[in-house]
């Protein structure tokens, strides 16, 4: 009875042992949803088979911002695109795209696929017409509120405790000027009324900094592919 139990457990540790040496990998996935004509959502799953721990430490907020900028770095350039292809028609989508490599195999098959089945185009019936909107400015196209963040339960949490940080700082960094301001001198020693001078200086400087980062993250974040 022993050996069979022996050679079970031996068993057991090559199964495990060859699951420890598998190797890492990182599977990104993209799902773009058109949704209206120069309008789309973007669905965007990772999922990793290493490191699976940190996404129970680290806040989802935090990964979304590295990932706007990734986004952000195509945003403007494929509603320049999109554009483009329409000037020579649905059907001769070749005249505004070179596509020589192996790897544009996919992307001219689904071509041939759209325009097999749907003539080249999106069916929108009766509700939108085909015509793509103006181009509107950078700020509007690129913002990330409106798109992203509103959505987010994640994203919008972290949003709204920041404002409420640069409000908080702000408020305390006026308090603290009106109680140095409104004491007399000698009721308070001059120690205390530099500390709440200097930290009136900060709270304050903090606030301008959380209202950046706010804007830059949850709002605006301007990608410039000449100096990237």
């Amino acid at each position: 009875m022993v050996l069979p139990q022996t050679s079970h457990t031996a068993d057991q540790n090559l199964s495990l042992l060859g699951k420890s040496a598998q190797p890492r990998r990182l599977l990104l996935i993209f799902i773009c949803i058109p949704v209206s004509p120069g309008n789309s959502r973007l669905i965007f799953i990772s999922g990793r088979n290493f490191a699976v721990g940190i996404d129970r430490i680290v806040p989802r907020w935090t990964f979304h911002i590295n990932q706007n900028l990734v986004i952000d770095s195509d945003l403007y350039l494929l509603h320049i695109e999109e554009k483009k292809l329409m000037e020579p028609g649905f059907s001769n989508w070749e005249k505004a795209c070179f596509v020589p490599t192996k790897s544009d195999a996919k992307v001219v098959a689904f071509r041939k696929w759209l325009k097999k089945y749907s003539g080249g185009r999106i069916d929108w019936g009766n509700k939108f017409n085909e015509s793509l909107p103006c181009t509107p400015p950078r700020e509007q196209l690129m913002d990330r509120y409106w798109s992203h963040v509103v959505n987010c339960s994640s994203c919008n949490g972290a949003y709204k405790g920041l404002k409420a940080l640069e409000v908080a700082l702000q408020v305390f960094s006026v308090a603290a000027v009106a109680m140095v301001a409104a004491t007399k001198q000698g009721i308070i020693s001059v120690a205390a009324r530099n500390t709440l001078a200097v930290a009136a200086v900060l709270c304050f400087v903090g606030s301008k900094w959380v209202a950046y980062f706010v804007y830059k993250n949850f709002h605006f974040h301007d990608y410039n592919h000449a100096f990237q």
